[in-house]
């Protein structure tokens, strides 16, 4: 497969679901030609990539676990051969386990971390390294690192150090036109969200946001959209994505 050589370029980390495809799909659809990384469901890879060629877009599926830094390399690799290079990340992949934190299971813990926060920091890495100048970084935190939610607390501890990278990170990269941003979005009706809540717990929480319903995948995408595009302006911010609830 070629490009041109004027084509923007995205990987988007955990593209096969969710906010992840959503937001690959919306980027296919602005232009981009696409990478998108799955951690291990090559079905829904495949199903992503075929939604966005099927409606005339370039996208290509590379697997690799994002906290595994020689295999995030080879999938920048495959961005560079395949399209030419690489002008954005949206590096939505994560994982959430849910616990107060007398009872988390530490095992569990150690794999949020490891996913979260490492994989954020080697993901960035190799961004950092390898972007074309003018590109953009679109990290993944939370709003729910603000609501200060019970059983959150090893999630959320994961989210606030990404934020913390986010911050630094676009001081360290300014000088090449990248800038270095983070989504947080509020409750989302995504599998990840929505695994292990019963229908009560999610009707309380769509009523607790001032626009009475979930977020969407749809409703991020489009600030991710916006922070891989025009908004070359917004830098080093953690934008909270959540509909009005604080």
């Amino acid at each position: 497969m070629t490009t041109s050589t004027d084509t923007r370029v995205a990987i988007v980390t955990g593209g096969s679901r969710g906010i992840g495809r959503e937001s690959a799909e919306r980027l296919a659809a602005d232009g981009f030609a696409v990478v998108i990384n799955y951690a291990g469901n090559q079905a829904e890879a495949d199903a992503a990539v075929e939604a966005i060629t099927k409606n005339g877009g370039q996208a290509v599926a590379a697997r690799a676990d994002v906290a595994d830094e020689v295999a995030m390399a080879a999938v920048f690799d495959l961005a560079e051969q395949t399209f030419g290079g690489v002008d954005v990340v949206v590096h939505a992949a994560g994982i959430m386990h849910l616990a107060p934190l007398v009872e988390q299971d530490l095992a569990d813990f150690d794999r949020m971390v490891r996913t979260n926060l490492r994989g954020t920091y080697v993901v960035d890495q190799q961004a950092g390294r390898r972007l074309r100048t003018g590109g953009a970084i679109i990290n993944f935190s939370t709003s729910v690192v603000g609501l200060k939610l019970p059983t959150y607390t090893a999630y959320n501890a994961t989210k606030g150090a990404v934020e913390a990278i986010t911050g630094i990170l676009a001081k360290e990269l300014g000088h090449r036109d990248i800038t270095v941003n983070a989504v947080a979005p509020g409750p989302t009706a995504t599998a990840l969200f929505l695994d292990g809540k019963d229908d009560e717990l999610v009707a309380r929480m769509a009523a607790q946001n001032p626009r009475g319903r979930l977020g969407t995948p749809n409703d991020i995408s489009e600030v991710v959209a916006f922070l891989a595009g025009p908004g070359r302006w917004v830098n080093g911010q953690v934008i909270r994505v959540n509909g009005g609830i604080i």
